[in-house]
């Protein structure tokens, strides 16, 4: 190759690579794999060095990674967050270890560690208590997430010793929370996440807390980036060390040898499903600190480390059918139906296509010959079309306009991805919607699963949910495979379910946005369903957690009358309606002389405290909340109280001193 080619081939790649680390490292938005990406870096690479007066400052090659986002502050990092160099094979592996050995001449021990596929985080933390957390970005400069860090529960506020220390780690969220939380963003007609990488990055960066908050995010601690007055010999030490702070810190091995690591490599790509995080390969890491020291880095990578990437296991099927499912909230989801194929240690027939515009950006048509991989090793997914197979037979599919359920009308809103069914009758919405109801993290009734609910709807022995609440045995015993010891522990299953907490019962209900984790908030906060059914927007939002979107939805549900006279039978029941917390033991004696009063409290208390105040108030029936509205019963106002109590003033509401709470106590 002459110069002038080389030169306009180097030009090609350096804006093809650019463009693809964009929107992997900043839009959290890949086109390609890995695989495909480090073959143009590596021609890159060659080029370069055959031709050094091609090499610019714009080069991949002498950057880390991509540019952090503008809209979040911006951290320098005191130690750079280095990317690692790829193998694909033994042979990378073994060049690996002989490019070691011509520098280190004594021992060597290797760690091996699973490469998990989230987002590479700092922690930042003085005398102890964590102060800040940032994204990787380009390795020198990244972004301040701190608040959003704050809400991976994984993620200690205060370590066990008082020290300064600065660590890295891989934030992610675990296969099965990925899943759900696909599903959710699915029928609410929201983005759907490609992988749980994707789920992870888009998460922490959210401008809002709240939303990352939803996100069940989890973390692994993998190195320590920089500590004072301690001096670590090892690698392993150091992930000991982590442990005894109170670090959730990433499972590893110490091998003698690269013999023993790649037959651990072969080893781990076997099991890697097993797991309930998502790894896309291995790290193998010399452990002597003071050999890695002797190495030295590149200025993209250490010499002490590489990473050994899993390939991607890809398919070629044909789409046979492409068929609609009706969701509990109406989403209607395109399902490709497939020539069965066997994907990483699976069988596949069906993949989710998701919405309209998916099958329109992709070209996917009926008849079609595609490629297909579980993204992110969880989801089947169609990767691409391979248009030079097509034969000109192939059907372009359309949303149907009414719903193959009902066959009322299907309506796409504004705004909205996907398409649904707005017939809440809808016999589809009903069955999913009665599914998730009897779902183990709902009111999880025993023995009652999918092949049974769908046997009691198409025997009219049920309308909604609260109609499982009258069955009685003789109604079940002329059911298919129903015998007389199935009938009666299915009864009895029912019936238990009726003691559960109030959280499961809110869950349950299906009400759109709202998780098992909003459940619980919600129930923690109002103490039974009447409250909640009076509750207003402002009222909900002020919870953690819970933003404007899903307190709306609530709203909006218990001013639905299906959804009302649906609530009154499973209270009629003898369905629990009230959190368990408030009628325990402890408090049942206690005189409810606050039941359905709201209290606002305001300003500095002297006598009482604000934790102590306001569980004086749920003791004795009464709810506190965070704002003022004109369903506030009482503002308690101490010293120096601000805005509240101007609009309890406003809005006439009573507003009380500490001497009259005292008065009204006892």
């Amino acid at each position: 190759m002459n110069q002038e080619n080389a030169h306009q081939k180097v030009d090609k790649l350096i804006k093809m690579l650019n463009e693809h680390n964009y929107k992997y490292y900043v839009l959290d938005n890949p086109e390609i794999t890995d695989y495909e990406y480090d073959r143009m870096l590596n021609e890159l690479i060659a080029l370069e060095k055959q031709f050094p007066e091609l090499m610019s400052e714009d080069s991949p090659t002498q950057r880390v990674g991509g540019e952090p986002l503008s809209v979040f502050q911006q951290v320098q990092h005191s130690v750079p967050m280095l990317s690692l160099s790829n193998s694909y094979n033994k042979e990378d592996l073994f060049d690996f270890d002989r490019s070691i050995q011509k520098t280190i001449h004594g021992k060597i021990e290797y760690v091996l560690e699973p490469k998990i596929d989230g987002l590479s985080v700092s922690l930042k933390y003085e005398k102890g208590k964590f102060v800040q957390g940032a994204t990787r970005g380009d390795g020198i400069v990244g972004e301040d997430i701190t608040k959003n860090l704050r809400t991976v529960k994984t993620i200690p506020l205060k370590l066990r010793e008082a020290i300064d220390i600065e660590v890295r780690g891989e934030v992610y969220i675990p296969r099965k929370k990925f899943l759900k939380l696909n599903e959710r963003q699915e029928e609410n007609g929201e983005m759907i996440f490609a992988n749980p990488r994707n789920a992870a990055a888009g998460s922490l960066r959210q401008l809002d807390p709240k939303i990352a908050a939803q996100r069940n995010l989890d973390i692994f601690v993998f190195n320590i980036q920089k500590i004072e007055n301690k001096t670590l010999d090892k690698h392993t030490e150091g992930f000991e060390y982590l442990k005894r702070l109170g670090f959730k810190t990433s499972m590893y091995e110490v091998h003698n040898s690269i013999e023993e690591v790649t037959k651990q490599c072969e080893k781990w790509s076997e099991k890697r499903s097993s797991l309930d995080f998502e790894i896309d390969g291995l790290v193998i890491k010399i452990n002597d600190l003071s050999q890695r020291e002797e190495l030295g880095t590149r200025s993209k990578s250490p010499r002490w480390a590489i990473a050994y990437k899993f390939p991607a296991e890809q398919q070629k099927t044909v789409v046979k059918d492409i068929v609609v499912q009706v969701g509990r909230t109406g989403a209607l989801t395109p399902t490709a139906e497939l020539e069965s194929v066997k994907v990483a240690g699976s069988v596949i027939s069906r993949a989710t296509l998701h919405n309209e515009d998916y099958i329109s950006e992709k070209d996917i048509r009926i008849g079609d010959t595609v490629i297909i991989e579980k993204a992110g090793d969880v989801i089947p997914a169609v990767v691409r079309v391979l248009l030079e197979e097509r034969t000109g037979e192939e059907k372009i599919f359309k949303m149907p306009s009414i719903c193959p359920i009902c066959k009322e009308e299907t309506v796409r809103l504004e705004g909205e991805a996907v398409t649904r069914c707005m017939n809440a009758a809808c016999p589809a919405q009903l069955r999913r919607g009665l599914i998730h109801f009897v779902s183990r993290d709902a009111m999880n009734i025993d023995g009652l699963g999918e092949s049974i609910v769908t046997l009691l709807l198409g025997n009219n022995l049920i309308e909604d949910a609260a109609d499982l609440y009258y069955l009685k045995r003789e109604d079940l015993l002329p059911l298919e495979r129903m015998g007389k010891k199935s009938a009666q522990n299915l009864i009895e299953a029912i019936e238990k379910s009726k003691k559960n907490d109030l959280e499961r019962v809110i869950f349950g209900l299906g009400i759109k946005l709202v998780g098992a984790r909003a459940a619980k908030l919600l129930t923690d906060v109002f103490g039974s369903v009447d409250a909640l059914m009076k509750a207003c927007d402002e009222e909900i939002t002020v919870i953690p957690e819970i933003g404007h979107k899903m307190a709306q939805s609530v709203v909006a549900f218990f001013k639905e009358e299906r959804n009302l006279e649906m609530i009154e039978k499973l209270r009629n029941a003898g369905v629990n309606m009230k959190s368990l917390k408030t009628n325990d033991e402890n408090t049942e004696n206690i005189e409810k002389k606050f039941e359905g009063l709201t209290f606002v409290l305001t300003g500095t208390l002297e006598k009482y405290n604000r934790s102590e105040a306001k569980k004086i108030i749920e003791d004795l029936g009464g709810r506190v909340s965070g704002s003022v509205s004109k369903k506030t019963s009482y503002v308690l106002a101490g010293a120096e109280a601000g805005s509240k109590l101007d609009k309890a003033n406003q809005l006439g509401i009573k507003v009380i001193s500490e001497e009259d709470f005292g008065k009204l106590i006892i």
